[in-house]
This record gives C-alpha cells, sequence and structure tokens, in this order.
C-alpha cells in the first residue's frame, strides 16, 4: 500500500526487459549489426513514450531517476533563463529534490489551501513580479493526492513570459497532465516501470542549458551510458498502465473512497486530508491524533501492511510532512496509502478491520 514511492514491476516491464537484456546490450552509438539493433530498440522507446506524453521525440530524454530529471529541469531551466533573472517561483507543496534546487537561487514559495490546492491569486502574482526565470508546479500531490490546476498556472506563466516546469511523477500513467507546461519529469518506477529511468521533456523554444559539463549542453541528455534494456521496460509497461489506465482510477478511486469513509468512521479523532474530489484515484492520506507515526507505521508492517507515515520523499526520516504543514492540517499520526494494480478489494478490507484496535491500542499505551 506505498505505490507512491515504487509500484510493483508490470508484467509487460518484466518481459520487456528481459527481452531487452539479451537484444539491447550493445552501444547504441555504434555501427555494427548488434549497436544498430540497440540504437532501433532506444528509437522505438521514444516513440511510445513520446507518443504518450503527446511530445516530439526530440524533447525527450530519459535519465537516471524521476529525481534526477527534475533537478535537472530546474537547474537547467534557470541556467537557460539567468538573463530574465534568478527567481524559482514554486509551490509550498514540491518534491523534496524541487526545494533542494530552489534552495541553490532565489524562490517564492506560493501556498496551498487546506486541500492542498495551489492559490491561484499568489500564484499569478508572484509569477508576473520581478526577476523570475522559471515557474515549478507538481501536477498532483505525492503526498495528499489533491490534482493541481495546472492548467491555470500555466496561463499565468504564459503571461508573464515565464516557463513552467511540472513534476508529473504521480500522474504520468494514471491521469492526463494539462497541456501548457514547458518543461516536464517522470518517473518510471511509480508506474510499474523498472527503477533507475526518469524522463525530461523540453519543449522546442524553451531555454535549457545543462547543469552538468557535458559536451552538448543545449540539447537534454543524462551523463554517461544510459540503461537502455531499462528504458525499453519503461516505455512497454508505460504503454500498459495507459491502456488500463481508466478501468484502473475507476476500481481503485472505489477502493480509496471505501477507505475514506470507513477510516472516518471507525477511528476517533481523525482527519481525512486532501480534496476528496479532485484528486489521484489510487492515493489517500489520513492523520491520527494522539498517535505517534512510526509506531502505527511500525504496527501496521507486522500485519503486513506497507504504508507511509511522514513525507513520501523522506519517510526514512519520518519528519513531519512539509505537505501537510503548508496545508495547515494535522499530521500527527500520518499515514499514506496508495494502492496499486495488485490491490485487493479483501486487503483493503483486511486494512480497515485491523487498523481501529491498533489506533486504540497505541493510544492506550501512550495514556490517552
Amino acid at each position: 500500500m506505498d505505490a507512491a514511492s515504487a509500484a510493483p514491476l508490470h508484467p509487460m516491464a518484466r518481459e520487456a526487459l528481459l527481452a531487452a537484456l539479451a537484444d539491447g546490450w550493445a552501444d547504441p552509438s555504434r555501427l555494427y549489426a548488434a549497436g544498430r539493433r540497440a540504437q532501433q530498440l532506444r528509437e522505438a522507446a521514444s516513440a511510445v513514450v513520446a507518443e504518450i506524453l503527446g511530445v516530439r521525440t526530440d524533447e525527450l530524454s530519459f535519465w537516471p531517476s524521476g529525481t534526477a530529471a527534475a533537478q535537472a529541469a530546474v537547474l537547467g531551466g534557470l541556467a537557460g533563463r539567468k538573463r530574465a533573472g534568478r527567481v524559482l517561483v514554486h509551490s509550498a507543496i514540491e518534491h523534496s529534490t524541487v526545494l533542494h534546487a530552489a534552495g541553490t537561487t532565489e524562490a517564492r514559495e506560493v501556498g496551498v489551501d487546506r486541500l492542498g490546492r495551489l492559490d491561484l491569486g499568489a500564484w499569478s502574482a508572484a509569477v508576473a513580479g520581478p526577476g523570475v526565470a522559471l515557474a515549478g508546479l507538481i501536477s498532483a500531490s505525492h503526498e495528499v493526492g489533491t490534482i493541481q490546476p495546472v492548467a491555470a498556472a500555466a496561463e499565468y506563466c504564459a503571461e508573464s513570459g515565464v516557463p513552467l516546469f511540472v513534476d508529473a511523477a504521480q500522474s504520468v500513467g494514471r491521469v492526463p497532465v494539462p497541456p501548457g507546461w514547458s518543461l516536464l519529469s517522470a518517473s518510471a518506477h511509480k508506474w510499474g516501470g523498472p527503477p533507475g529511468v526518469g524522463l525530461l521533456v523540453v519543449r522546442k523554444g524553451v531555454r535549457w542549458i545543462s547543469p552538468s559539463p557535458q559536451d552538448d549542453l543545449y540539447r537534454p541528455h543524462a551523463p554517461g551510458t544510459a540503461d537502455l534494456p531499462a528504458i525499453v521496460a519503461a516505455a512497454a509497461s508505460l504503454r500498459a498502465v495507459v491502456a488500463e489506465a481508466q478501468s484502473e482510477a475507476v476500481r481503485l478511486s472505489a477502493l480509496v473512497d471505501r477507505i475514506r469513509e470507513r477510516v472516518a468512521a471507525t477511528v476517533e479523532d481523525v482527519e481525512i486530508v486532501g480534496d476528496p474530489i479532485e484528486r489521484l484515484p489510487h492515493l489517500v492520506t489520513f492523520s491520527c491524533l494522539y498517535v505517534d507515526g512510526e509506531a502505527l507505521l511500525h504496527a501496521l508492517d507486522r500485519h503486513g501492511f506497507a504504508v507511509s507515515s511522514g513525507s513520501s520523499c523522506t519517510s526514512s526520516t519520518l519528519r513531519p510532512s512539509h505537505v501537510l504543514e503548508a496545508m495547515g492540517v494535522l499530521s500527527h499520526g500520518n499515514v499514506r496509502i496508495s494502492l496499486h494494480r495488485d490491490t485487493t478489494p479483501e486487503e483493503v478490507d483486511r486494512f480497515l478491520a485491523v487498523l481501529p484496535g491498533l489506533v486504540a491500542e497505541i493510544r492506550k499505551e501512550a495514556g490517552f
């Protein structure tokens, strides 16, 4: 129940990976037969992903992770627009890698409401301000699932001539990403592809300069040799999950609705956070008052449930989520559940049966 961090490998990814390990091992830049075959595999994978995203293949590049792609988007976008200024406008609920990149330059943070939705009024004022080089907005909250108003935010950026970077790691393969953005990143292991494959799209006409030394500073590509078999598997699995996306969204959204309703009805002093309607279909977060998040995580783990607590991008630290803090909601005893194609209704029902007793037990041990 933690597919927001990494979804199980899709069967199509496994099948494509094994085939590509045998057929795509060679350097695709070489002119001999094995190299030409590897080049064909890379071009085919790029074509599949580009078609799904609605972009040109020469706008797409593969990176070692979604984090690397997002960081390259921000740092490269800032470098390409340094004549315009040094300011990065971003929401308060971005992934930690975007927040870390913001620490290298001047930044203007835009808040969200209690449902985790961007303050569009503050956003329009921020991107219209002086010295803005780039704006960054996550497509949907990786913490609470709230879908962000990307199209409206993009319109304000366009009016001010500011490129918009969208971190679409939680959206690609699940829900459409609205148009209007200039740069986009995603991560294959979020949709059921293999780890180690990130996507970066830089639209034509957007100035981008590589943040790392390389021979081609203006055409985005990751330093080093790409993992071609993993890229092939990522493309195959993306094509498969997109074909399943609509039916899976209906199925998982119904399970999430069940979790939202039953947790609210069976657990006292609990807050279900995030937009109940404009949300990702597979993700739900709630917080339990008088409960230690780490204790609840371990208790659920002992019963066979893998969930997240704290910030999804820094969960090993179990620090309070910066997203929940920005929303102004309860962050104690935080549990984030994110379902995937292998999650069954029976597993959800068992989780809902176990949870109230575990919360009550932890509260009793804590003296509440």
